[in-house]
C-alpha cells in the first residue's frame, strides 16, 4: 500500500470513529445537502446522513488503488508520484472537511455553510491544479481525451495550461467570497470553463500537429 493509500485509510478511520462518538448527540434526521445560498435543503436518516461520507470515501480510495494498478501506464504514475499522492491525500481531506463540517451543522452550530465549503474547495482545486501540470500520461488521472492520450506532445501541453487554469481558478473562487450572494457562480463557472478549455484545446493542439506532419 502507498503512503497516500495509508494516509487516506487513516483520515477515513478518523471520519468513522468521528462518527460513531458523536452519534448519541445528532438529531435523527441529519442536514445532508446545502443549496447555493448555504441553505439546507436536503435531509437523511441519522445512520446516513452520519456515515454516507466515509463510506463514499471508502469506495473512492478503492477505486484509486484499484485504477492506478491497473492502469495500462501505470509505470508514468510513478514519474510523477508526489504529486499524484498529493492530490489523493487532499482529496480525502477535502471529504473530512465536510464531514466535520456537516457533523458540527448538525450539532447545532449555525454558520454559513458555503463561506467555509468554498475555501477547502479552493485549496482542493490548487492543488489538483498543480498534480496536473506536473501530470504524466495515464488513464487514472488528467485530462483524458481521446488526443491527449494518443499524443504525449498534446498531453503535455494541454496539462500544463489547464493545471494553470485550475490554479487560477482557486483564487477566482476564494475571491468569489467578497461578493456575497454570488460565491457559488465564483466555484461552478471557472471549473466548467477549465474542464471545457482542456478538452477544447486538447483537440485544437492535436489537429495542429497532425496538420504539421
Amino acid at each position: 500500500m502507498k503512503k497516500s493509500e495509508r494516509i487516506a485509510l487513516v483520515i477515513i478511520a478518523v471520519s468513522f470513529i468521528l462518527g460513531v462518538y458523536l452519534y448519541p448527540s445528532l438529531p435523527d434526521s441529519i442536514a445532508s445537502h446545502w443549496n447555493d445560498r448555504g441553505e439546507v435543503d436536503g435531509y437523511l436518516g441519522k445512520f446516513w446522513g452520519i456515515f454516507l461520507l466515509p463510506i463514499i470515501s471508502v469506495g473512492a480510495l478503492l477505486l484509486f488503488m484499484i485504477f492506478s494498478r491497473i492502469d495500462p501506464k501505470r509505470e508514468n504514475i510513478e514519474k510523477f508520484r508526489k504529486h499524484f499522492d498529493k492530490i489523493i491525500i487532499f482529496i480525502f481531506l477535502f471529504f473530512f472537511y465536510i464531514h466535520v463540517l456537516s457533523l458540527l451543522w448538525n450539532l447545532g452550530y449555525k454558520f454559513e455553510f458555503i463561506k467555509l465549503f468554498i475555501p477547502g474547495f479552493a485549496v482542493l482545486f490548487f492543488f489538483v491544479g498543480e498534480g496536473v501540470e506536473n501530470a504524466e500520461q495515464n488513464w487514472t488521472m488528467g485530462i483524458r481525451t481521446p488526443w491527449t492520450l494518443s499524443s504525449e506532445s498534446v498531453w503535455k501541453k494541454t496539462h500544463k495550461i489547464s493545471g494553470m487554469l485550475f490554479k487560477i481558478s482557486s483564487a477566482i473562487m476564494l475571491l468569489g467570497l467578497l461578493v456575497s450572494g454570488y460565491e457559488f457562480w465564483f466555484v461552478i463557472i471557472p471549473i466548467l470553463f477549465s474542464a471545457f478549455f482542456g478538452v477544447v484545446y486538447s483537440f485544437v493542439i492535436f489537429r495542429s500537429e497532425k496538420t504539421q506532419l
